[in-house]
């Protein structure tokens, strides 16, 4: 493997763990809304609606 392929290959493996990182972040968040979402649907549900 020549140094420009190990090169590639360590910026592709940078890359792939932020696009990783940013969908377990936005997993975070999703779970979070959902949660925030019962919230509300449980509080219109405890006033009749």
């Amino acid at each position: 493997m020549d140094d420009v392929t190990a090169t590639q290959d360590t910026v592709a493996a940078a890359e792939l763990r932020q696009l990783i990182e940013r969908v377990e972040r936005l997993e975070e968040e999703k779970s979070a809304l959902q949660d925030d979402i019962k919230e509300v649907m449980a509080e219109a549900k405890g006033r009749g609606y």
